[in-house]
């Protein structure tokens, strides 16, 4: 499977059983999150290949320009640096950018501006705040190339994830079929953790920490025994569970 039918397959899946940020942050070890990042507009999921924009020095010029090319289905996730606080993009963007371009969302790693149109016209935008002070529209010094590259090198062809959460991005060198299959055990352990506790009665610690089900396989449904083997194997990475 080619790389780029395999991220679609991971966004469609994402997609389909409505996978939370929080069980994909999950799914990468409990990383990926984009730090400061909340949602302007509420009970929105989406999700895209990303695409990422860079900006710089309180001018927003290079993302009017790099938005020129954004595909349908993709996240536009755009980086500032050295803009104090001033809003890398308001409504015009947000529309431009997701009714015309057909983004699935925008990312801001920074702050936006027309925070009441953004939200009564439920936008998908993303950001780390809001503020009436925009940024300037003429050119400036670009993002620093090197730590461009590192970004782009690291997420663009990654996939991001964008609820009420947050955001998380699932890395290019991380959309593979391990990725994907890890994603569906979290569903199955979503689904198990519930029934332990709406069905079972089970306490939290019984059901997360001490994983009774996989040494009392005789009290759930066949359904859920048939695919215990899947959650043998710890989803939290890099700690014991």
């Amino acid at each position: 499977m080619s790389n780029s039918s395999l991220a679609q397959q991971i966004v469609d899946t994402i997609t389909a059983n409505r996978i939370s940020t929080t069980e994909v942050a999950d799914a990468l070890g409990k990383r990926g999150v984009l730090r400061g990042v909340g949602a302007m507009t509420e009970n929105l999921h989406r999700v895209g290949i990303v695409r990422p924009v860079f900006t710089a020095h309180d001018s927003n010029y290079a993302v009017h320009d790099q938005i020129r090319d954004i595909q349908p289905g993709e996240v536009c996730v755009i980086y500032a640096h050295a803009c104090d606080d001033r809003a890398i993009i308001g409504d015009l963007v947000s529309k431009f950018v997701t009714l015309y371009r057909r983004a699935s969302a925008i990312v801001v790693n920074g702050m936006v501006r027309d925070a009441a149109r953004i939200r009564r016209e439920r936008y998908p935008v993303w950001s780390t705040g809001v503020t009436p002070l925009g940024c300037w529209n003429t050119p400036a010094s670009p993002y620093p190339a090197d730590e461009a590259a590192r970004i782009r090198d690291e997420v663009a062809g990654g996939i991001a994830v964008c609820d009420d959460g947050g955001v998380v991005v699932i890395p290019r060198a991380e959309v593979t079929e391990a990725t994907l299959d890890r994603l569906h055990r979290i569903e199955l352990q979503e689904d198990l953790w519930y029934f332990c506790l709406d069905v079972l009665k089970w306490d939290t610690k019984r059901i997360v920490c001490d994983k009774a089900y996989l040494t009392e396989p005789g009290v759930l449904p066949q359904a859920y025994a048939e695919q215990l083997q899947q959650l043998r194997e710890a989803l939290d990475r890099g700690r014991p569970s």
